[in-house]
């Protein structure tokens, strides 16, 4: 009787088996083989073509990321990875990956660790981090099948039968059974597409120098100008006014010296409706401090006469640079505002051993302006850090509790929230969970010189989840040490040790023992991030923008639940805006571009208004004058669609065809960073070309001296400031580029 039951058991075993639904015809394969050239591909090609064949399997060989979409992918059984080179494809492509895991399908993979930061789905796929992987993965992943050797192919090693047998469990073990997809079961969405949004002009051409702004309830628009006044945008009839004045220092007196100060910061009281609040952080010209101020806004008027000083932050001043002087405000009504480092990073003149790009660590008598140790590593000044406090209705303010250092603590400020920031320019606070976001304007170093001064320079996009020290300036990016380094000597000493950080400074008025350093949430340098390579390259200037949430604003405005808990980030310079999405707790899981088709002049701020649209501050693509090309915009979505985007054409300039022969380089200073320090002719931040090409009109190494000057960067030949660097530049565009400015010399 059991061996009846038995032998039952197992016929019904074999039916669901025989039964099991499957696809008809034989597997298909694709291999991406992206990283592959010349006739090794060919040959590891052939041998795996020549293993589909053995085993009943047909394999497509690709080098393009063309075919991940959904439609594509849907005739595929499973999908093999090969040295790396899934790692190159876009953040669509990589979605229609994720899509077809989660229809069921199968992934194989062979190649080294790879760093996967930027797409942490792939690398919990495959069990790697970026500094290690495990040696061999068969698992099931969301809804499919994974497959993956810590391994690389070459053409040898496809030769040995060993190597292939590997292979081909590897791959057997993606296709499974061969099931049918299901993209019911598929929970990655795509974004919606560019064509659902466009970038509404609403002023253009008035503003001079904006800097900060505050949407407020009725959708009226305050706006800061550096130089003091404050302008009032009005919705109902898309009209500008001024709506008041600060006396402020905006220009030093030292010949060559570009000052930051002026009106740095400004946001709206989170009971506005009812109290007409508003603060501001501004340099006032009688007084060597920056100003947290509070003032009353009554018909479409700022009143002097209403002023409450809340909080000043000691400046050194007739120096350049970093204010920051962002503020935001909390769920809980907590104010935070931000202050740079107030230091200057370019290389002091007449002296033997300067800083050349790397952290200002001059801590020798007579130098404190080249000293950051004085201020964002100083636990006893407010400057170089990000403040929180909660103000009260009488102009006061309290400490809230979990700031950095409790109320008491010797050496320290209570009121820091977050420390070591060279030049926190933009934040943001999550209106939710309160954690804090903020761009780091980073120095300028383009290469690494980790055995005599530290780590090549990076921008970052940070989070504080809880108070903390953020590094500066021993410390940049991802944790990267700095040296101690003697500037009466040029005797470099040890790194700097991230978990016991120590500031012997004697311009140090505060701990010596710092807080452990926290790693920035995204950094990028001037050259591609192997991290994050899609944040592209050349100039840097990190902002941050909102996290946005759906819930909080009207469903006739707000954008779909797709951006739902992602944070906006953004770079004044380079001129993109890309969408983070995180994890629940908080951790980095993927970044893809937004409106990466629409044209940015320079973004400075960035705000969800109370109607759920993004709203955009463009400070123009000059410094310090007043930009035709400044304004302020909305981001509108549309259920329905507009006509397709499509990339601007490099001569985005039309008037680089009076340039003849040289337009196409014209064109490129146009579309790059260029036109943010430079003019063609006429005072930016940086010299404009035809000063240049007078300058080298007559010399014989002009060409390879600029171009070197272009891929590097660099500074002191016309001034302080550093110009970008664009080492991945490629050569025929370094030429045009090169080529255009020398025709702009003298005419005979």
């Amino acid at each position: 009787m059991k061996k009846g039951y038995y032998l039952l058991f197992i016929f019904c075993i074999l039916l669901s088996i025989s039964c099991r639904q499957k696809r008809n015809g034989i597997p298909r394969v694709l291999i991406y083989t992206n990283t592959m050239t010349g006739p090794e591909a060919t040959s590891i090609a052939q041998a795996i073509l020549h293993l589909g064949e053995m085993n009943g399997f047909s394999i497509n060989v690709t080098d393009t990321g063309t075919l991940f979409t959904d439609d594509s992918l849907s005739n595929y059984a499973a999908v093999m990875f090969l040295n790396r080179s899934g790692l190159r494809l876009g953040y669509m492509e990589r979605i229609a990956l994720e899509r077809f895991m989660q229809a069921g399908g199968g992934y194989a993979g062979i190649h080294a660790n790879a760093e996967t930061f930027n797409w942490r789905w792939y690398g919990r796929m495959i069990g790697s981090s970026g500094d290690s992987c495990t040696s061999f993965i068969h698992q099931k992943y969301e809804n499919g099948r994974a497959s993956y050797t810590c391994d690389s192919v070459t053409s040898k090693n496809v030769q040995d039968e060993s190597f292939l047998k590997n292979m081909l469990n590897e791959i057997e073990y993606a296709i499974g059974h061969f099931a049918p997809l299901d993209y019911s079961k598929v929970s990655t969405p795509y974004p919606p597409s560019e064509n659902h949004f466009t970038k509404q002009v609403l002023v253009q051409d008035h503003f001079f120098e904006p800097t900060e702004m505050t949407v407020l309830p009725n959708l009226d628009i305050l706006v800061l100008q550096r130089r003091g006044e404050i302008i009032l945008y009005k919705q109902s009839t898309g009209t500008v006014k001024q709506a008041g004045f600060l006396n402020v220092y905006f220009m030093a007196k030292v010949k060559g010296v570009n000052v930051e100060e002026g009106m740095l910061g400004l946001s709206k009281d989170p009971g506005f409706s009812k109290n007409h609040w508003v603060y501001i952080y501004y340099s006032p010209a009688d007084s060597s401090v920056n100003r947290l101020s509070r003032f009353s806004l009554e018909n479409d008027t700022i009143l002097n006469s209403s002023e409450k000083v809340i909080l000043e932050v000691k400046s050194q001043r007739e120096i350049c640079c970093h204010t920051g002087g962002s503020i935001a405000f909390g769920p809980d009504s907590l104010l935070y505002f931000s202050a740079g480092d107030n230091s200057t990073p370019f290389d002091e003149p007449g002296q033997t051993y300067v800083s050349h790009s790397f952290a200002p660590l001059n801590s020798a008598p007579g130098h404190l302006q080249y000293d950051a140790e004085r201020s964002a590593g100083n636990s006893n000044d407010l400057r170089g850090k990000i403040m929180r406090i909660r103000v009260h209705a009488d102009g006061s303010y309290e400490i809230p509790a979990g700031n950095l250092f409790p109320p008491g603590t010797p050496k320290t400020r209570p009121e820091i929230y977050v420390m070591g920031n060279r030049n926190p320019y933009r934040i943001s606070v999550d209106q939710k969970n309160s954690y804090l976001y903020w761009g780091e304007v980073g120095p300028d170093a383009a290469k690494d010189s980790f055995a005599t001064r530290g780590p090549r320079g990076y921008d970052e996009v940070n989070q504080a989840r809880k108070a903390g020290y953020f590094g500066w300036p021993f410390f940049v990016g991802n944790n990267y040490a700095y040296r101690q380094y003697n500037y009466l000597t040029g005797v470099s000493g040890d790194a700097f040790n991230p978990a016991k950080p120590e500031n012997h400074s004697p311009n140090n008025t505060g701990i010596t023992d710092l807080p452990p350093a926290q790693p920035a949430f995204i950094w990028y340098p001037y050259a591609v991030s192997p991290e994050f390579p899609e944040l592209g390259t050349g100039g840097r200037n990190a902002m941050a923008g909102p996290v946005y949430y759906t819930d909080l604003y009207p469903a006739a405005t707000r954008y779909p639940d797709y951006y739902n808990g992602k944070l906006f980030i953004y770079d004044w310079i380079r001129g993109w805006i890309k969408v983070v999405t995180m994890q629940p707790n908080g951790d980095f899981e993927q970044m893809e571009p937004f409106m990466p088709h629409t044209i940015l002049h320079n973004c400075i701020d960035m705000e969800a208004g109370p109607d759920g649209k993004i709203y955009l501050l463009e400070y123009g693509t000059a410094w310090f004058q007043k930009n035709p090309d400044a304004g302020l915009s909305r981001i509108d979505y549309h259920e329905n669609p507009t006509a397709e985007t499509t990339a601007p054409a490099v001569t985005a300039d039309t008037s680089g065809s009076a340039h003849g022969p040289y337009a196409a380089g014209y064109a490129l200073t146009q579309v790059m960073d260029c036109k943010s320090c430079h003019k063609e002719d006429g005072s930016s931040i940086g010299p404009s070309f035809v000063r240049v090409a007078e300058k080298y009109a007559h010399d014989k190494n002009a060409k390879v001296y600029l171009s070197q000057k272009i891929i590097k960067g660099g500074g002191g030949v016309w001034g302080d400031v550093v110009m970008s660097a664009h080492p991945d530049l490629a050569q025929k565009d370094l030429n045009q580029i090169i080529q255009y400015i020398l025709s702009l010399k003298p005419k005979k």
